[in-house]
């Protein structure tokens, strides 16, 4: 019961990240302008693979070439439904890491001001722009094989009659999703220090809100430009959960009530946090 909980914990930082971009939609639309030329990018791609899945499949079973028509097309369509399946799935899971290196200025700006809501921001491990890029790219390269050599098995295992249908999808929507996490936590751990085997040492600690945060996300970006609206809301929920969650220890500020403890703020509720009210909270970008 208590990984089912910390399963619907997760969900719900997703929707804390939507709860925070509805509150300041002006980054909600900054965060927007990566995940558009992301996905401008993508379905490009998608269409070239949509248009000649045939052809591939064709030049990939030259064998077929003298079986009958009816089964060579049954074959041959089978095999491009399934690479542009594959390839949809691709672009799901690494659309995260190809937004994130794009946008990194956007997103480390948006990653900051979701902090800054909740208190003193972490400091100390910031790197300059052409340091921080070369070493995403490289992260997101070894997120990626990891990333493969759980998905590819699976991809062939979808052949398999009946658990090919029911089992493997749910395998699939878990494993991507546990990585979508990985990728969009990176901001927030980085920021504390964390090089790439502490974050995942991390994550697999914390594999119930780690699914449950990713699963959501890896279901929802399977929808059309879905992916492009909800991604600035998955860099703010992401932010929140390390933050209130996952390095919780890192906290350093807060409140400071009449006791002299330290006492966490949601911005979200606390009328204090309100732009209206404190201008400094809201600053554009």
């Amino acid at each position: 019961m208590g990984h089912f909980r910390s399963f619907l914990d997760g969900i719900g930082f997703f929707f804390q990240g939507v709860r925070w971009v509805a509150r300041y939609p002006r980054w909600w639309l900054f965060g927007l302008i990566p995940a558009l030329i992301a996905f401008a990018l993508y379905a490009a791609a998608l269409y070239l693979l949509g248009t000649n899945a045939l052809e591939i499949a064709a030049w990939g079973t030259p064998f077929a070439d003298g079986w009958d028509d009816s089964a060579r097309t049954a074959l041959r369509a089978v095999i491009g439904l399934a690479l542009f399946g594959a390839g949809l799935v691709l672009s799901v899971v690494t659309f995260t890491a190809v937004t994130l290196i794009v946008g990194d200025p956007f997103y480390e700006k948006l990653s900051e001001k979701v902090e800054g809501t909740y208190g003193e921001v972490p400091t100390g491990y910031e790197l300059p722009l052409w340091k921080s890029i070369p070493r995403s790219i490289r992260d997101s390269l070894v997120t990626l094989g990891w990333l493969l050599l759980f998905t590819v098995p699976l991809f062939f295992l979808g052949f398999i009659p009946v658990v090919g249908q029911t089992v493997v999808p749910v395998l699939g929507a878990l494993v991507s999703g546990f990585f979508l996490t990985v990728e969009l936590t990176t901001l927030a751990l980085e920021r504390r220090g964390m090089a790439r085997k502490r974050r995942f040492g991390l994550l697999r600690g914390n594999k119930a809100p780690t699914l449950g945060f990713g699963v959501l996300l890896f279901l929802l970006f399977l929808i059309p430009f879905v992916a492009v609206i909800a991604m600035p809301a998955a860099v703010a929920g992401a932010a929140i959960m390390v933050r209130n969650r996952l390095a919780p220890s890192a906290l350093t500020t807060g409140t400071t009530g009449a006791a002299g403890g330290d006492r966490r703020v949601d911005p979200l509720t606390d009328p204090r946090m309100d732009p209206r009210m404190n201008p400094r909270t809201d600053r554009g970008a």
